[in-house]
């Protein structure tokens, strides 16, 4: 907890003891919320909040804003705690609202300051001001103000935390004018404020009713999960009920293990094909998940005919719009864990074991089954991925499994540009763990920028660019809109991008490989380099 060494708000501001400036009691609240790290790509507007920036704080510079904010996702997560963000006014807010929708739908809890312009020249329209601050993050925010006086911000600085600590997490906007950081105002401490909520018992006691009840249970697993912690819980509660395992559509997050006998894959995110994967069994569960996240247009039932839906998620917007069943709202740790503490149900056989997928072999040009299986081979388990390569996913699930909590990262959002900032973020809270970048070619020029603050900030991150010249998930996914085999796909071909180049160019080192043969002993090499560097793959 803050230990205030100015006086008290109770006590007159005299010439011994003068008011605090809003800058002093800011920087003080950070302290006393556990944050120590500012992520920005600062403007004129900002500069006034660095005025003596205290030796206690760390400054992490990127050189767009969509890398800063991508940074400070990985970062929050990876610490559990809400990241410090500084953007520049309205442009620089507009170049990082692509992730800050992802933060939203990442559930990420982040501090977002805007600078504005000075509070005595706004009637004017003046250069560099945002002209409504407070709504253009709207609706990817939880909370956005400008505070009517400069000694207001501190009190917005700390309801801010809370409401963006507060399940389910998320972003949250504080618009500060430039004169305000010299401003006197009172003293304000960081208190302490529950940041959980337990399920309704009644509602949960009836999903651990079903669950009993049920012949054949499945359990779709959500980014939540490994979000809440509750990682271990639901293994046992899957052992318990001896239920089959899926994870969810375009989950974040991996919430179980995938080499364990009751994991049975991920689904997809079509209406039919979820229906048809998860046929025979007469309970679903979603657990930290919602019901479901779909990609395309679909028909017919949500659920196999005859199944029930149950849902325990702490979104109670999420609980809204599932379509049928019941729903409990909470903590999903505190949730699963009362639902553990009921009688063991009777003993359930197993489901069946997931079949063993044939090995991926080496080919003339190397397929991204292959290169997620040697990656496999060569990285230690505990490794931490970070991926963002969409047209490879579905190789990346069938041959790189996740065996641990808190190792794999991914945005919810479906908008690129996240990952390799992420990666950076994820580093810098993670020092003790190798973190991989894995990026399509497609994804990674979306925040190339991040390898510059990688490099300076010498985080030993691989980065492995899966170099396909496309956007393979398009033209993957072309015929789902009617294009035929020899219609041109505009806009989907990625010729002449030299990232080796553009690793080296921003103090990163680099390699390239397009020989199998090779592969198992570069990717050794990288995983073991000490600093940054870039794996760039020719792959089919």
């Amino acid at each position: 907890m803050l230990q205030a060494t100015a006086p008290r708000a109770t006590d007159a501001p005299s010439a011994t003891h003068p008011r605090p400036t809003v800058r002093e009691v800011v920087l003080d609240l950070l302290r006393g919320f556990g944050i120590d790290t500012i992520f920005g790509n600062p403007g004129s507007t900002e500069l006034p909040l660095f005025l003596d920036f205290p030796k206690d704080f760390r400054y992490v510079l990127g050189l767009q804003e969509a890398v800063v904010v991508g940074m400070a996702d990985g970062y929050a997560q990876a610490t559990h705690n809400a990241a410090f963000v500084n953007l520049h006014s309205a442009a620089g807010v507009g170049h990082a609202m692509g992730n800050i929708f992802t933060a939203h739908k990442n559930r990420t809890p982040m501090l977002i300051t805007a600078g504005q312009q000075a509070r005595s020249i706004l009637p004017f329209d003046p250069f560099l001001f945002s002209g409504q601050a407070t709504e253009l993050p709207k609706p990817y925010v939880k909370w956005s103000v400008e505070p009517a006086r400069a000694e207001d911000v501190p009190l917005a600085i700390a309801r801010a935390y809370y409401i963006a600590m507060q399940q389910p997490r998320g972003p949250v906007l504080v618009s500060i004018p430039a004169d305000d950081w010299d401003k006197p105002c009172e003293p304000l401490q960081a208190r302490s404020v529950s940041t959980e909520t337990r399920p309704e018992p009644r509602v949960l006691g009836a999903i651990g009713d079903a669950l009993d009840a049920a012949e054949r249970p499945v359990f779709v697993v959500g980014a939540a999960v490994d979000r809440d912690g509750a990682w271990d819980d639901v293994l046992s509660l899957a052992e318990r009920h001896n239920a089959a395992v899926w994870i969810a559509p375009m989950s974040g997050r991996c919430g179980f293990p995938q080499d364990h006998r009751l994991f049975a894959g991920v689904l997809p995110a079509m209406r039919e094909k979820i229906v048809a994967l998860l046929g025979g069994h007469d309970l679903v569960f979603a657990l930290g998940a919602a019901a479901f996240t779909y990609h395309v247009e679909g028909h017919g039932p949500h659920v196999p005919p005859g199944a029930q839906l149950v849902q325990l998620i702490e979104d109670p917007g999420t609980a809204a719009w599932t379509p049928e069943g019941t729903s409990a709202v909470g903590g999903v740790r505190l949730g699963v864990q009362d639902l553990l503490a009921r009688p063991a149900p009777r003993k359930r056989p197993a489901p069946p074991l997931r079949a063993v997928r044939p090995r991926a072999e080496p080919s003339a040009l190397m397929g991204v089954p292959y290169v997620m299986q040697t990656l496999a081979e060569v990285r230690d388990a505990h490794s931490i991925v970070v991926e963002e390569a969409p047209s490879s996913r579905a190789a990346m699930h069938a041959h790189l499994p996740i065996l641990h909590s808190e190792t794999f990262y991914t945005m919810c959002s479906g908008g690129l540009g996240y990952a390799m900032p992420a990666a950076v973020g994820v580093a810098l809270a993670r020092p003790e763990s190798k973190v991989i970048g894995l990026l399509g070619d497609g994804s990674a020029m979306y925040s190339i920028q991040a390898l510059w603050s990688a490099a300076q900030l010498q985080l030993p991150i691989t980065f492995i660019i899966l170099k396909n010249r496309r956007y393979a998930a398009l033209q993957e996914f072309a015929p789902t809109f009617g294009f035929g085999p020899e219609d041109k796909l505009e806009g989907t071909e990625l010729p002449d991008l030299d990232f080796l180049a553009l690793a080296r160019g921003q103090g990163c080192d680099a390699v390239h490989v397009d020989d199998a043969a090779q592969l198992h002993q570069v990717l050794r090499d990288a995983l073991a380099h000490p600093r940054p560097i870039l794996v760039e793959i020719d792959v089919a």
